[in-house]
């Protein structure tokens, strides 16, 4: 439950920097586009300097809420009903200037004449700003201050009207005189025509606030199964390699087999068993899970994935299931770092050391099992060749033992050749390799044994 109280919690902080980011935009927009007025109507009244003014103050006010605005968005001083403020501040004094401004300094006219000129589209401009804030909330409460200012700048403008014509006093059928008459009088209001007008802007704010909704739905969704997926991921990560867990998640549940080259690493714990009668069962495993940890981070490092854990063994695979180019020089510098850790440090306070066999060849690898169970494994002769190599460690007094089909990838003076060995299926013998280690320098390379099956 606590999982999902911060996940809304996180929603909401996602959404609301996205809204605080949409706004910004919006009035650096709505900033420009009332500099491009004042240019156009200072350019355009040039005959009438007074009227230039007038307009020039007007967008000064429109301009400096937005920089009100702007200054507060983010600070100590922005609450959640300020973007709405600001929003019924704008269309408040539209609806001011439309009810109470003459369309012409000179000609007398009711001021109900304004609304034949197109004025309503500036309401629209509100509302776009309001849409940049990704809110549907904001938007529905642009549109319906934006349908009351209007209505509310109407019923201003034709109150003290002594004789007024609307849509009724023309008739369902007029002739085109009696059309003419009513409809270009000063004195006609098409009040319906207001209410259709303010009704539109209601809807269309409705409309953009349900895609915005949809859209925030659909965002809070992609988010949720973002978190579930990385939720799935850390505990199946638990029971199979990081990588694995991806691609099976992916994948959904199964890899399908590949038969790919891939370099096989396999590290097992010297002396084990003499280790585990020394120290016990609680201390062996508090032993383990210190080097596991450790040595899971380097192959994970090294773009490794660790498919099993055979007691007191690690099996690691290069190149699969995720495919790296440089898989061969990726384990042999993990070989190198697990072999160097085991000897810098110790784990739960007991000094171990470590054998490691390193093969390249072709593998089979893929998701087995059975009884609705199932692990990803690999298989073939570069695998048993690996755990080989493992063993023989011990025979030779090295550490680290390298298959030369491993080696042919990476530069010739990086390793040191200890002999050959034959195996049962090749032609050709295999060239083994070491490196130079605190533990190596002495190796024995004069009993590498003539033939290994």
């Amino acid at each position: 439950m606590q999982q999902a109280v911060i996940g809304k919690s996180e929603q909401a902080a996602i959404f609301h920097e996205a809204e605080q980011k949409g706004l910004r935009l919006a009035i650096k927009g709505r900033l420009v586009a009332l500099v491009l007025m004042g240019v156009w109507l200072v350019a355009s009244r040039s005959g009438d300097p007074l009227r230039a003014i007038e307009y020039l103050i007007a967008l000064g006010v429109f301009a400096g809420l937005g920089v009100i605005h702007y200054r507060i968005i983010g600070s100590s001083y922005d609450r959640n009903w300020t973007k709405y403020l600001f929003i019924a501040l704008d269309i408040g004094f539209l609806s001011l200037l439309i009810a109470t401004q003459p369309v012409f300094d000179h000609v007398d006219l009711p001021q109900v004449v304004i609304f034949r000129t197109p004025i309503f589209p500036f309401y629209f401009i509100i509302l776009g700003v309001a849409a940049f804030s990704f809110s549907p909330g904001l938007v529905l409460w642009a549109g319906i201050c934006g349908a009351a200012g209007w209505l509310g700048a109407f019923a201003y403008a034709i109150r003290d009207m002594e004789q007024t014509y609307d849509w009724q006093d023309i008739g369902t059928s007029p002739d085109t005189q009696t059309f003419m008459t009513y409809f270009f009088s000063p004195d006609f209001i098409g009040a319906w025509s207001r209410a259709q007008e303010a009704l539109a802007l209601v809807v269309v704010a409705i409309l953009i606030g349900f895609v915005m909704w949809r859209a925030r739905h659909t965002v809070r969704r992609q988010i949720e199964a973002e978190q579930e997926r990385s939720a799935i991921s850390d505990v199946f990560g638990q029971y199979v390699p990081p990588a694995v867990a991806e691609v099976l998640i992916s994948k959904r549940g199964t890899l399908s087999p590949i038969e790919r080259e891939a370099t096989i690493l396999f590290a097992d714990v010297a002396d084990f068993t003499k280790l585990t009668e020394t120290i016990g069962p609680k201390g062996i495993v508090e032993v383990l899970n210190a080097y596991f940890d450790a040595v899971s981070q380097i192959i994970t490092r090294h773009h490794g994935v660790i498919t099993q854990f055979q007691g007191d063994a690690v099996l690691a695979t290069f190149n699969v299931p995720v495919e790296d180019a440089d898989h061969a020089g990726c384990a042999i510098r993990a070989a190198r770092e697990i072999n160097d850790l085991v000897h810098q440090r110790d784990f739960a306070g007991i000094h171990i050391q470590t054998r490691i066999g390193i093969c390249t060849g072709t593998v089979i690898a893929g998701s087995v099992g059975g009884g609705g169970r199932q692990s990803y494994t690999v298989h073939g002769d570069t695998v048993n060749l690996a755990a080989r190599l493992e063993v023989m460690n011990k025979e030779l007094g090295t550490e680290v033992l390298i298959s030369g089909t491993t080696t042919k990838y990476l530069a010739a003076d990086d390793f040191r050749k200890i002999g050959q060995m034959d195996v049962r299926g090749l032609s050709e013998p295999i060239d083994l390799f070491t490196f130079a280690t605190a533990g190596q320098l002495n190796a024995r390379t004069d009993n590498v044994p003539a033939t290994a099956s």
